[in-house]
């Protein structure tokens, strides 16, 4: 069942929507259209008991003005470009900067800034996003699309595409936050995190990668093992220093394009609620909230703070347009982009 009310409207006088999907159990998501945000995931815990275990908000205001990208669509490019700039057929593109010296997350006002388009479309809700030629300094009109469906077997999918009219680069993911004992119930650090990943991107202070992947083996780096997401994230080692925590982008073990496989699991230290994470994308990036303080209050009235919840960002590697060894996020004419993410729910 797809419920649809108007919640808000922007600033520029746009609609914004709110969507619930409930499945047979009475499990449901809230979705809406300010960035195609993910807004709630309420499922049961190890006792049958319904929690809410994503971050969010109370309004509509506070998701277009909000800044860690709560549940959203960023794009056109998520994560991080260095100085704003990459090459593309042989032309130079200058972006805004809005991460000290990057372009993160398609500049101050991406796609996770915007009122998407939106529509029930059978058992799915579907947000659509036209992006301008020059838009935000990418070449090309760029129409964006996510399509969520939610389970009865409660798993929520999302398949993401993009289509243009002019060579460009594309890198799009949702970058939903998790605190699977529930919403507002404080700290992730005791949450355990797996990763099908023996290979990460180290990278320079500004979270710039490198280069050339490492391996975890050995390092504060390596979830291959479940571990708490607490218990190295004090370590004295570069990647952890730079971020304040885990912000690191990791390669998915096995990738294959178009190939589901699972990148994440995740499990609450006292709900039972586990979490896994699948995706066709070739890497995850891993971010502890280590800079949630400050943002609106939560839907609970908990004013959130830093490690208060974890993003599982399923996307290809930041910066990949000035790194032509990394998979391909150029996109052209003709072309489709197309990549799916699976949350899977269970206790």
């Amino acid at each position: 069942m797809i419920e649809k009310k108007l919640w808000g409207t922007a600033p520029d006088g746009k609609e914004i929507y709110l969507y619930t999907l409930t499945n047979a159990s009475g499990a449901y998501v809230k979705l809406c259209s300010v960035g195609a945000a993910i807004v709630s995931i309420v499922v049961p815990d190890k006792e049958g008991k319904m929690a809410d275990v994503v971050m969010g908000y109370k309004t509509a205001q506070d998701y277009v003005t909000e800044g860690p990208c709560s549940g959203k669509v960023p794009g056109r490019y998520a994560n991080r470009i260095a100085r704003g700039k990459f090459t593309l057929d042989g032309v130079e593109y200058t972006l805004p900067i809005n991460n000290g010296p990057n372009h993160l997350h398609g500049g101050p006002a991406g796609f996770h800034k915007q009122v998407w388009d939106s529509r029930i479309e059978g058992d799915a809700v579907e947000f659509m996003y036209f992006a301008q030629d020059g838009e935000a300094g990418y070449p090309g009109n760029l129409k964006a699309v996510a399509h969520y469906t939610w389970g009865e077997d409660n798993s929520l999918k999302l398949i993401l595409t993009a289509e243009t009219d002019k060579p460009t680069v594309v890198n799009l993911t949702n970058h939903v936050y998790f605190n699977l004992d529930g919403e507002g119930s404080g700290t992730v650090l005791n949450h355990k995190l797996e990763l099908n990943a023996s290979q990460y991107l180290p990278t320079d202070e500004t979270l710039i990668p490198l280069g050339e992947p490492a391996d975890v083996a050995g390092t504060p780096m390596d979830f291959v093992e479940a571990k708490p997401l607490g218990q190295d994230i004090k370590a004295d080692f570069p990647a952890l220093k730079y971020g304040k925590g885990y912000d690191n982008c990791y390669l998915i073990d096995g990738y294959m394009p178009g190939q589901l496989t699972t990148a994440a699991d995740l499990w609450g230290a006292v709900s039972g609620r586990h979490l896994e994470v699948l995706t066709t994308q070739p890497a995850v990036q891993i971010y502890t909230g280590n800079w949630l303080k400050g943002c609106p209050e939560g839907k609970s009235g908990h004013a959130y703070q830093d490690y208060d919840a974890v993003a599982i960002e399923c996307q290809h590697a930041p910066d990949s347009p000035n790194h032509p060894e990394y998979p391909s996020t150029v996109l052209r004419p003709g072309e489709v982009f197309e990549e799916a993410i699976i949350f899977a729910f269970d206790a």
